[in-house]
């Protein structure tokens, strides 16, 4: 166990399995206190269990990042429980979208930008509120996605919640610079997650056509970018700030 997080409050919303379960298990292997947050408390808790038991912190807070008072109250635990917040992941997000966009739905399309953009802007406002009032300022990492950097057939309104993701981040990332708070996002490709797998069970295809899409031949794991996100929180990264990284095997390359 290394300590290059060591006594730091983190946060990792989307916690409770791929990416952000991930991330968790990296931040707290290096000495991180860490707050896994997510819709699905079992599963949720469980990973935050598994943390304790392994000899790490790790406490877990429900929150659906798409209502204020649910991340409201979040952000209010881990300062009533730690008094300060020095990193933040904002992973939580959600994919329900495989259609062009002239077939896409108005119900799919409010609940991919409640989650994905709101989501995001609601964490976003109360983590920077609480780095204001601390010393030292912090670091915050948001998923955005390849699809946020281009275009993503099929999925149109899921590109431009990640589009608004790097917007936000940039934004941000500005505005706050002066204020010792640094705004990054994570920018991954396909990752071998449960997620994924779940859509290519229902089309063995898409692991094909996933895995070629990448030069490098193959999905990307959960665990890389877990630690694009410890990079960029880290104070290795302290002179970048605003950055939408790709993590995604050479695809953006092309």
């Amino acid at each position: 166990m290394t300590t290059r997080f060591s006594d730091k409050v983190v946060l990792v919303t989307g916690g409770a399995a791929g990416i952000g379960e991930a991330t968790a298990r990296a931040f707290a292997a290096e000495g991180a206190k860490v707050v896994v947050s997510d819709v699905a408390e079992a599963a949720g808790q469980a990973v935050a269990a598994d943390i304790a038991e392994q000899g790490g912190n790790a406490m877990f807070v429900p929150c659906d990042v798409s209502k204020a008072e649910d991340v409201q109250a979040l952000i209010g635990r881990i300062i009533d429980t730690h008094g300060r917040l020095d990193c933040a992941f904002n992973n939580a997000g959600i994919d329900v979208e495989d259609s062009k966009l002239a077939d896409g739905s108005e119900e799919n399309f409010d609940r991919l930008m409640d989650v994905n953009v709101k989501g995001v802007w609601l964490c976003m406002k109360h983590e920077i509120d609480a780095m204001l009032n601390q010393p030292g300022g912090g670091a915050i990492v948001n998923t955005a996605s390849v699809a946020g950097l281009g275009a993503a057939p099929k999925m149109a309104v899921y590109s431009a919640s990640k589009h608004a993701v790097i917007g936000l981040t940039k934004s941000a990332a500005v505005e706050y610079a002066r204020r010792g708070i640094r705004v990054n996002a994570v920018c991954p490709a396909v990752i071998d997650t449960d997620m994924f797998r779940r859509a290519a069970e229902a089309d063995p295809r898409k692991r094909e056509g996933a895995m070629n899409m990448h030069p490098v031949g193959r999905l990307g794991q959960a665990e890389e970018i877990a630690q694009a996100v410890l990079y960029l929180c880290s104070e290795g990264a302290g002179f970048s700030t605003g950055v939408a990284l790709p993590v995604d095997g050479g695809y953006t390359a092309i």
